[in-house]
């Protein structure tokens, strides 16, 4: 199946360590691959139906590292719709006057809710279709912008209904907060002050973030495997959604106060 990658962070930080360990990966997933990062509202969504392992969409954001509070990547191998440009995630929606990113990963059968003219997918996955009736939902279940709780506790009751067609590993970000889903696998850790150096597992490669980071910095990770060795990452339990707002677990208390 597909493999997700999603930051999040209290400053603006580049995705190239954790991105190029991660497009290693698309060895075996070859059908595409796609980041988005916020920049503010604003959201720089780059998408490709080839490998990122040679696609050279995949070289310009490795070597041009764009910082983001907000980032959600995704290498595909289908399952549902053909390789072809529409089809690739992260997909891009609108509602309450900001963007929304949302990446799959999974395989959802017989899931064909019924979507009103806002929300339609453009390509043929069952990953967009999903996406497009959680972006219906949530308009649906508040009338006016809620808070990240709010929409934290609508997402969890949202989520395993789609959950009850399959695989559904999800990530899903508005630029203020990163809401991960697992089914199967998803892995996160938190990096913090004291910053220590890490080693990629697929790659040659390794990163003191000590020299590259402040005492007051605080960075989210997700991931569907482990990206790092010799850090310390944690599994998600199947059915679990988490939060993460500043680069800290919300759901833990850390990141109070964020709104929409």
């Amino acid at each position: 199946m597909c493999q997700l990658l999603g930051m999040n962070c209290n400053t603006p930080t580049d995705i190239v360590f954790s991105f190029t360990g991660f497009a290693t990966r698309s060895q075996e997933h070859k059908d595409g691959f796609g980041v988005a990062f916020f920049e503010g509202r604003g959201v720089r969504c780059f998408v490709d139906p080839g490998s990122a392992r040679d696609s050279p969409v995949a070289a310009m954001i490795k070597a041009y590292p764009i910082k983001s509070e907000n980032v959600i990547a995704h290498i595909r191998k289908a399952t549902q719709g053909r390789t072809a440009l529409e089809n690739c995630h992260p997909f891009v929606r609108e509602l309450w006057g900001r963007y929304w990113v949302f990446a799959h990963n999974g395989d959802l059968k017989g899931f064909a809710p019924r979507l009103h003219g806002a929300f339609r997918p453009v390509g043929e996955t069952d990953s967009e279709v999903a996406f497009c009736w959680l972006m219906q939902e949530l308009a649906k279940a508040h009338a006016s912008v809620p808070g990240v709780e709010e929409l934290t506790a609508t997402l969890a009751e949202l989520a395993p209904q789609v959950a009850a067609h399959g695989t559904f590993n999800f990530m899903l970000s508005n630029g203020v907060a990163l809401w991960a889903h697992c089914s199967t696998h998803l892995h996160w850790l938190e990096r913090r002050h004291p910053f220590t150096t890490a080693q990629l597992q697929d790659e040659d490669l390794s990163v003191d973030f000590a020299l590259h980071t402040t005492p007051s910095d605080r960075v989210a990770i997700v991931v569907t495997e482990p990206l790092t060795a010799g850090e310390a990452w944690q599994a998600f339990a199947p059915g679990e959604l988490k939060v993460f707002v500043h680069g800290a677990d919300r759901l833990s208390g850390a990141g109070a106060g964020a709104r929409l």
